[in-house]
């Protein structure tokens, strides 16, 4: 006999649907499992065969081949157990199979029966929703996040008999979407931006990059607050919409980073890897590819502190994503393409003792200076919106209490400012600054002659690439929406220009 569960796998961080197929026929007892399963899938009979034993049903003692169709691509994980346990219980007359065909099923088995939560639950319900079905057997940790998706029912279940009893004459409630996902985040921050004294003209960049949505790079002396600031930075960022609390979820779901209680991601993610994670942990990878730091920063902030201490082959991978906001994963078995667009902070010492340009403190010879800078290749840097300086906070900022703006204050600016640009860019496929793509500039970045020629003198002053042109215009263009000017004055031109100097005085 014959039966067909739904069941479902991921691919990246999208589900797809598999069959899984189970047949009992007679012959020689065996168990085996095709359809380019991994180690853990076909670990899968041993964990079936145990758990339908200790709960209590004879296991069948003939000939079991389960295909996982379609065939052609790689399965994964311990996600087959129980639509595997479910197949065999069809074939040997204790369910109906007619009454599993509207469900999607999926789960861990443990030796006793009980059922364990597995990863990438998000993706696969989504994939079986769009397959039309719309009833779906979880387990009972991974219900909430299955409940995220809209028109599915979800029956979470703890065990195996339970199962069994849902299909019989123990029918389990279903959980229901809540839609209080979303309840209102509070303005008060454990890391706020009143807590920084001083240091003006960093704080008003790092709002020029929340607002555009610009990748940012403080260059300073040790203790004048680089860290600080930055750790700082998601508090004036803007809320996650449901749909973008959604992709990162899916990122979280499939890197099993998720718990029960944080089934869905609702505040921005801030990564911040140490300077010894290797290129694998940062884009992503391994034999079966997972996501890596920039996929697990989407829709938030990656902060790379002491730029220069990271092996620069490692930094060089960031050039494609922060261009493409993506990044694919090849191997030989399979591609993946997983998401990346994130902002950009970064922060370092300008020498290797960290005192250059500091009153005559830097004890480091210009070999040493030029060595430790050459870290950072100029594709990279080309690639970072705005670059500034912090310099010491003098006693007076430090001693008098603190007057600072709060993060609250500055994030109902940046609120307006993306909610300006959305308005702005409602025809489009972006929302902010940052994503204008050249052919979009002139018709949204238009600029008067007197900005025309003070670009033109910067340009051939700095001998700036066609790159960095066109991230002074979408700069000027996110420090015109910050005044709510339609137009690009020279004033905003200028003040761009002024974040793309320390290249210059630096890295010469």
């Amino acid at each position: 006999m014959i039966s067909k569960i739904n069941s479902g796998s991921v691919l990246g961080i999208n589900g797809f649907s598999v069959m899984v197929e189970v047949d009992i026929s007679q012959g020689l007892p065996g168990f085996d499992i095709v359809g380019l399963p991994d180690s853990a899938v076909k670990e899968s009979k041993e964990r079936v065969r145990t758990a339908i034993k200790n709960s209590n049903i004879t296991f069948p003692m003939r000939r079991i081949t389960v295909n996982l169709a379609p065939a052609d691509i790689k399965k994964e994980g311990p996600i087959f157990d129980l639509p595997i346990s479910a197949g065999l219980l069809v074939c040997i007359g204790i369910l109906d199979g007619a009454k599993l065909s509207d469900y999607f099923i999926t789960g861990e088995l443990s030796l006793d029966g009980s059922i364990r939560p597995v990863s990438g639950i998000l993706p696969m319900v989504i994939s079986a929703r769009d397959s039309n079905i719309k009833k779906c057997i979880v387990p009972y940790e991974n219900a909430k996040e299955a409940c995220l998706v809209d028109g599915i029912e979800v029956y979470p279940v703890k065990g195996l008999n339970e199962m069994i009893g849902h299909f019989l004459n123990s029918p389990i409630p279903k959980m229901v979407n809540e839609n209080d996902f979303f309840e209102d985040e509070s303005d008060i921050f454990e890391l706020d931006f009143r807590d920084v004294k001083g240091q003006f003209v960093v704080k008003r960049a790092f709002e020029v990059s929340a607002a555009g949505g610009h990748n940012i790079l403080v260059v300073g002396p040790p203790g004048s607050g680089k860290t600080m600031l930055a750790k700082r930075f998601s508090s004036i960022l803007p809320k996650l919409d449901f749909n973008e609390s959604l992709e990162v979820t899916k990122i979280y779901s499939v890197s099993s980073a998720l718990s029960n209680k944080d089934y869905l991601i609702k505040k921005r993610p801030f990564r911040a890897p140490h300077h010894t994670a290797s290129y694998a942990s940062l884009t992503g990878g391994g034999k079966n590819p997972k996501p890596g730091e920039i996929s697990l920063a989407h829709n938030g902030v990656l902060f790379l502190d002491e730029l220069t201490e990271f092996n620069r082959n490692v930094l060089e991978v960031l050039r494609q994503p922060l261009e493409e906001k993506q990044i694919t994963i090849s191997r030989a078995s399979q591609s993946v393409t997983y998401p990346s667009n994130f902002i950009l902070v970064a922060s370092m010492n300008p020498c290797p003792c960290g005192y250059y340009g500091s009153n005559g403190k830097c004890t480091c010879t210009t070999q040493q200076i030029s060595r430790y800078l050459a870290k950072i290749s100029g594709p990279l840097l080309d690639r970072v919106d705005i670059q500034v300086e912090a310099n010491f906070v003098n006693f007076d900022d430090l001693n008098k209490l603190s007057t600072a703006e709060p993060s609250a204050a500055i994030r109902s600016r940046v609120v307006k400012v993306r909610e300006f640009q959305a308005n702005r860019y409602k025809g489009e496929k972006i929302k902010i600054n940052n994503e204008l793509q050249p052919a979009m500039i002139d018709k949204y970045c238009v600029l008067d002659m007197e900005s025309k020629k003070m670009l033109k003198r910067a340009f051939e002053s700095f001998n700036l690439s066609a790159r960095a042109y066109h991230k002074i215009i979408k700069l000027a263009r996110t420090i015109a929406d910050l005044e709510f000017s339609g137009n690009i004055r020279p004033a905003h031109i200028a003040e761009a220009i002024s974040y793309r100097s320390l290249d210059r005085k630096y890295w010469g």
